[in-house]
């Protein structure tokens, strides 16, 4: 069974996206490839149990278990080692990928404080779109007294396409709120 924004995709968006740029190739249509969470952890070197904490936490998130990044080399300012655990990260893609962006949508990004809708000026000049969330409760998987320390993570959504106008109009289509543009009900 697919998932339901996978099934919006397909029969709704591309259709959409390629009369509205004029694609006559369907491979052409822009497509989401995968979405990236990547959590930076400076603190793990003095307290390891964070660090778990942290993997825990994103493992809820995403269903995945994510890998632990390691100092690719010494930083005596950060007081940083080679090999030491800066950071997790998990890759998602698929059904994973598609179920996730569901979610991320519908559920968490409504219980974001003050949220007037995300900005379009985020990406990056490649067709890839990036979001910073600062407190990891916003997401209900996430069990609160299990938490140590709120942090954040950055959210990357990485499309096929090199455009930004045509990663916005993909996402934009697929569900994703905007700020000063009118929201697509999926």
């Amino acid at each position: 069974m697919k998932p339901r924004l996978q099934e919006h995709y397909e029969g709704t968006v591309r259709p959409k996206l390629t009369s509205e740029f004029g694609f006559e190739n369907a491979h052409q249509v822009p497509r989401l490839e995968k979405i990236v969470i990547n959590v930076g952890v400076g603190d793990a070197s003095r307290d390891p149990k964070l660090l778990d904490s942290v993997v825990e936490a994103v493992t809820a998130i995403s269903g995945q278990r994510p890998i632990v990044n390691k100092a690719r080399k010494a930083i005596s300012n950060f007081g940083l080692r080679e090999g030491m655990p800066v950071g997790v990260s998990v890759t998602l893609r698929r059904a994973h990928m598609y179920e996730f962006l569901d979610r991320f949508i519908n559920v968490a990004v409504p219980r974001v404080r003050d949220f007037r809708g995300l900005s379009p000026h985020s990406f990056d000049g490649r067709g890839n779109y990036t979001v910073g969330i600062k407190e990891q409760v916003v997401f209900p998987e996430v069990d609160y007294d299990k938490i140590q320390k709120i942090h954040g993570m950055d959210i990357t959504f990485v499309t096929s396409t090199g455009k930004d106008e045509e990663a916005l109009a993909l996402l934009r289509e697929l569900g994703m709120p905007f700020r000063g543009m009118e929201p697509v009900v999926v």
